[in-house]
């Protein structure tokens, strides 16, 4: 038995703690990058090497500076549709193993860079790399989970700045995986705070090794990821349905009996047949509402995805996530201190994330976002009015910096346990099969514009007004809600294929979209009912036919 065949060899469970396990690397691997050049930007060795800024670490071309942190996301964009329709074209599997090699190239180049020119092209390359792993990652773990705990699942794997889990019985498969998504950034903060104690923090290890570590969870990809079989849905819509079958089986019979697996395989066939081949140029159609069969509206889920992540990087986590240290300046701690608590900051989203697990799936989508939204609205809301009295009364800001701390942890937290995992899990969830990996390349690339966009606008924002910056974020927050009550649906315990029933209405709204769904699946099991009834007068003709022979006979 080959290589390529090594999942044959697993049992149920094992394959399924295998496939999510190889997830986690690409979460992991995106995670840690995005985390990194936190640490690479204090390195005053870097700092000089790329042209920025001071020989003693202080950057006087911000501009430059933000440039080269933010062109990566530019990578991630044509690197989640480029890596999306390979996905779909090739298979899940396939593109990971092309995302895991960009990502190597990259990682490598970055360690190695020698100018800020050099720099540039190794960031781009990285983000081609990220935004395909990204991209197929959760498609992958969202067409081989079960539609009751594809939330918790997801969520892991999406967050894309966010936590951790625990073990659950019902579910051990999605619990490592945003636990190693927030680990990567985590990691990626706490070596970062390792490090800078070597020569007081003029070494190029300082940074050179922080860009290396990430080729680290690249080579474990480009290792082991043929290993895993293809996605049964991904098999399916290529016409291997013995293959799809198979893998089906293997990955369900553990949790699910056969009639139920039957089932999802009939309704995984009958879906992928209506597909069509996608093609390099088929998300600028979707884009302008021309892709896809007539009806699907697939122009209004890409929106839908990319205007989420956008809301989601203006719930204010970039800038709680990148000038935390500042904002803890601020409230008057040391610089050792600032770095600790940001540290921790980072890590806190792993208590957010087990909250995630526990409610995503009993409460839904909707009421996640929307209460993250208030909760996040409430919390940014106090931090303003404490960073303001502090810079009002100086002398009582070591009375204020406890109730600030506190804020910046709950925001985490918050953010964590909603916003962070659902607005990575929805992408997934509804776009069709032949188009989910590069339909989820419109979550990615909402994601990049939005953390691009903030990357770039908090320094100037915070240069501005200051702390006054949280006020105008929660207001945004607050807007959020009455976007999300009308325009997002819910898909929580629905199969991938019966989303598609929500879009089959024109109307945007989350009310027309229910009642299109709930008629869809009421002609759905009137057929049933009628192919049932037409079995058995069959049954019942033939029944009587032969009594008729018998008698004829006699």
């Amino acid at each position: 038995m080959g290589y390529a065949t090594f999942w044959r060899r697993l049992s149920p469970r094992q394959l399924n703690v295998g496939i999510q396990a190889l997830s986690l690397v690409c979460i992991f691997f995106e995670g840690y990058d995005q985390g990194v050049m936190g640490g690479v930007n204090s390195s005053p060795r870097y700092v000089t090497e790329v042209g920025i800024g001071e020989p003693d670490g202080t950057v006087t071309d911000t501009t430059h500076q933000g440039g080269i942190v933010s062109i990566y996301y530019l990578g991630c964009i044509f690197g989640c549709f480029g890596g999306g329709w390979l996905a779909d074209r090739l298979g899940r599997i396939n593109g990971l193993l092309a995302g895991s090699l960009l990502a190597l190239v990259g990682g490598a180049l970055q360690a190695a860079a020698q100018s800020s020119d050099f720099m540039l092209v190794a960031r781009v390359v990285t983000g081609v790399g990220t935004g395909a792993l990204t991209g197929i990652a959760p498609v992958l773990v969202s067409e081989t989970s079960t539609a009751d705990h594809r939330g918790a699942f997801l969520g892991y794997v999406f967050i894309a700045n966010c936590r951790c889990w625990t073990f659950d019985d019902t579910a051990p498969e999605y619990i490592l995986i945003d636990y190693v998504e927030d680990l990567g950034i985590s990691v990626a903060y706490w070596l970062s705070f390792g490090l800078a104690f070597i020569n007081n923090g003029y070494s190029d290890i300082r940074w050179r090794f922080l860009l290396a570590f990430q080729c680290v969870p690249a080579l474990i990809l480009l290792l082991f990821i043929k290993m895993l079989p293809d996605s049964p849905r991904f098999l399916a819509s290529v016409g291997r349905y013995d293959e799809a079958q198979q893998v089906l089986n293997k990955i369900r019979c553990h949790k699910c009996s056969q009639s139920e697996i039957d089932l999802e395989y009939k309704e995984i066939i009958s879906t992928v047949q209506e597909g069509k081949p996608s093609s390099p140029l088929q998300f600028a159609k979707i884009l302008i509402g021309k892709g896809g069969n007539p009806g699907s509206n697939l122009g209004r889920r890409a929106w839908l995805c990319i205007w989420l992540q956008i809301m989601g990087s203006w719930t204010g986590i970039t800038a709680v996530t990148a000038y935390s240290p500042v904002l803890l300046g601020q409230a008057g701690y040391s610089e050792l201190t600032q770095n600790g608590l940001a540290g921790g900051l980072n890590t806190i989203g792993i208590l957010g994330t087990l909250i995630s697990t526990q409610i995503v799936d009993r409460i839904g989508r909707r009421k996640c976002l929307m209460l993250g939204s208030l909760v996040l609205f409430v919390v940014e809301l106090v931090a303003g009015s404490v960073y303001e009295a502090s810079l009002h009364q100086p002398e009582k800001a070591s009375q204020f910096a406890p109730a600030a701390v506190a804020m910046l942890f709950l925001f985490n937290l918050g953010y964590a346990a909603t916003w962070g995992t659902v607005a990575f899990l929805i992408p997934t969830e509804i776009f069709p099969s032949d188009l989910r990996a590069q339909g989820n390349g419109f979550g990615i690339t909402g994601w990049a514009i939005g953390v691009g966009m903030t990357t770039l606008v908090n320094p100037i924002m915070f240069a501005s007004i200051g702390s006054r910056s949280y006020f105008l974020l929660a207001g945004l927050n607050l807007l959020w809600v009455p976007t999300i009550f009308l325009f997002y649906p819910e898909t929580r315990n629905r199969s991938l294929e019966s989303i598609d029933y929500l879009f089959s209405t024109s109307s945007p709204f989350y009310w027309d979209m229910e009642r299109a769904f709930q008629s869809c699946m009421d002609g759905k099991v009137e057929k049933h009912i009628d192919e049932q009834a037409v079995k058995v007068a069959r049954q019942d003709e033939a029944q009587q036919e032969f009594h008729e022979t018998i008698q004829q006979r006699v």
